[in-house]
């Protein structure tokens, strides 16, 4: 029987295999040349797109708009230098890590001081993860050099994810389109020996080859780069149309961001507030190393809860799996113990399901003192639990 993938595990394995890489070349970055040593652009627009995009294109167009007098960073280009060669010599694949360190030493050259075009990175799951890790280790040197002789070397990082799309169908033609194009550049440079002969990509002349790399991009690519969204400034542009209408789209999204940038000063006072993004990361590992203790260490209590989750609570939720939400009362003592309320939060947040509790304590008279005629009282605590999860949609009409 086939065994189905968990999402959730392999995202775990990616984001530790992700900080593993960068630890490791964040560290060699430090050893060869200092930690500060390690300035990187203020801005950059990490660029990627589908086959046949435009990006080639595009790329010096961004780099005017935004005022980037540089060259551009092509990671294709660093895959072919003397550097990468050497890797590859030496019996390396040039894999995330050799990426990594490719691209990272390249930034680290003065001349991109202001910022530049970084075309095509970053590329896969790890790769994304890596960018997050890069970002953060930015905002650590900007603090550990506040208020020093540095400060100047270590601005505020802008980071640009920019990816120009079409639709496979569009792709696949232009890649077919720049392949005769190219060919018949080719054969009249070898008739007449003016001009330079033009690379002729093997994708660019069989439409199933061209197909094939498009879905690459998509299914890898562009879903890992979907995970950026919610933290930099992301610009999604329909590359369909002419060259110019392009450019019309780039220019119109990144002057609406343009706006949006901080002033130094204050992202400065900002910068201690930790990003959303950050908690959550942590709050997801911080949960896997609570419950695997409470497994551990706390084990009668830790499957008493979840017994009670399933005799208790699930028949509740599932009575109200459309509405999305369940209000469950409990009296029972074991949540006297505050740890039973953790463990029972926890497991519950693993699943999925986002919970609340309201304890309410009420005196209930529970009987007459004959001697001096008083009520006595009994105490309770009722346990109100808030368990939302995402609702079923019905169709009407």
């Amino acid at each position: 029987m086939a065994t189905i993938p968990n999402p959730s595990k392999t995202q775990d394995l990616e984001i530790k295999d992700a900080q593993l890489i960068f630890n490791s070349v964040w560290q060699q970055l430090e050893l060869q040349h200092g930690r500060e040593n390690l300035r990187f652009p203020k801005e950059l627009i990490w660029l990627n797109g589908a086959p046949g995009s435009g990006k080639g294109t595009q790329t010096q167009f961004i780099m005017n708009f935004r005022d980037l007098t540089d060259s551009p960073v092509v990671v294709s280009d660093l895959l072919t230098s003397l550097e990468a060669q050497q890797m590859k010599d030496a019996g390396n694949m040039v894999g995330d890590a050799e990426v990594l360190t490719l691209v990272f030493n390249e930034l680290l050259k003065s001349r991109y001081e202001s910022g530049t075009v970084v075309d095509g990175f970053p590329r896969t799951k790890v790769q994304v993860e890596c960018l997050k890790l890069l970002y953060q280790k930015l905002r650590g040197l900007r603090a550990q050099f506040y208020h020093t002789d540095l400060q100047e070397y270590f601005p505020k990082s802008i980071f640009h994810i920019m990816v120009l799309f079409v639709d496979e169908r569009e792709s696949v033609a232009r890649q077919i389109r720049r392949g005769r194009q190219t060919r018949e550049h080719n054969e009249k440079v070898r008739a007449s020996g003016v001009g330079n002969l033009k690379e002729e990509r093997l994708t660019d002349f069989d439409e199933n080859t061209a197909r094939r790399r498009y879905r690459t991009f998509k299914e890898g690519t562009y879903e890992a780069l979907k995970d950026l969204r919610q933290i930099f400034h992301y610009h999604y542009i329909n590359a369909h149309g002419s060259v110019d209408e392009v450019k019309e789209r780039i220019v119109g999204e990144m002057r609406y961001q343009s706006s949006l940038e901080l002033d130094e000063r204050t992202f400065d006072r900002l910068r201690s507030i930790p990003i959303a993004e950050e908690i959550v990361r942590h709050a997801r590992q911080d949960l896997v190393k609570r419950l695997d203790d409470y497994a551990e260490h706390h084990e009668e209590l830790f499957a008493g809860m979840c017994e009670h989750i399933n005799e208790k609570f699930m028949p509740i939720i599932i009575r109200h799996a459309i509405s999305g939400m369940a209000l469950i009362n409990s009296e029972d003592p074991r949540f006297h113990e505050p740890l039973a309320l953790q463990i029972l939060l926890d497991i519950f947040s693993e699943r999925g399901y986002h919970t609340s509790i309201d304890i309410k304590k009420k005196n209930i008279p529970a009987k007459v003192n004959l001697e001096t005629g008083e009520i006595e009282l009994l105490k309770k605590r009722i346990y109100s639990f808030r368990v939302r999860f995402e609702g079923s949609e019905i169709r009407r009409g």
